[in-house]
């Protein structure tokens, strides 16, 4: 199983779910790769934001060596399962996506079980307690998604 994780500008919220699916793979039953992508280019190859960066190594989660990069075309048949974080970005993978992949869209924090119809909030403007809840949220995700997949959803 292949898992994108995808936001607005990869630097803040996907590298943190990817950051902490990665961390919880060992622990799942069913195995499964990740990486993350942003709706947007404009920070391509660069780290992600520092203050992410510093609220998973706090928890001891590294993500300083990801690099953001654009959603691509060929992601939709590479990726068995396209997770965003927000609706505004659910809403432009599915204006991107063929319509053979829109069955394989959702939002990671319904999709894993944390909060139906919830989203992963942007902390990009914010301060550094809400990247910390955006990590918590990150690492409920991926407890969430082990569960499922262990599952067989």
């Amino acid at each position: 199983m292949n898992i994108l994780f995808i936001c607005m500008g990869n630097i803040c919220r996907s590298p943190l779910l990817e950051g902490w699916a990665a961390h919880r793979r060992p622990d799942s039953p069913v195995a499964f790769s990740v990486d993350s992508a942003g709706t947007g280019g404009w920070h391509a190859g660069q780290p992600p934001d520092p203050r992410a960066i510093a609220a998973a190594q706090r928890r001891g989660v590294g993500i300083a060596g990801q690099r953001a990069r654009q959603l691509q075309t060929d992601d939709f048949q590479r990726f068995d399962l396209l997770l965003c974080a927000d609706r505004d970005n659910l809403a432009a993978v599915r204006a991107l996506a063929p319509a053979s992949a829109h069955s394989r869209l959702a939002l990671v924090l319904d999709w894993c079980g944390v909060a139906r119809g919830g989203e992963v909030p942007d902390p990009y403007y914010g301060h550094e307690r809400d990247f910390d809840h955006v990590c918590q949220l990150a690492s409920e995700a991926a407890d969430g998604l082990l569960r499922r997949l262990a599952s067989g959803a």
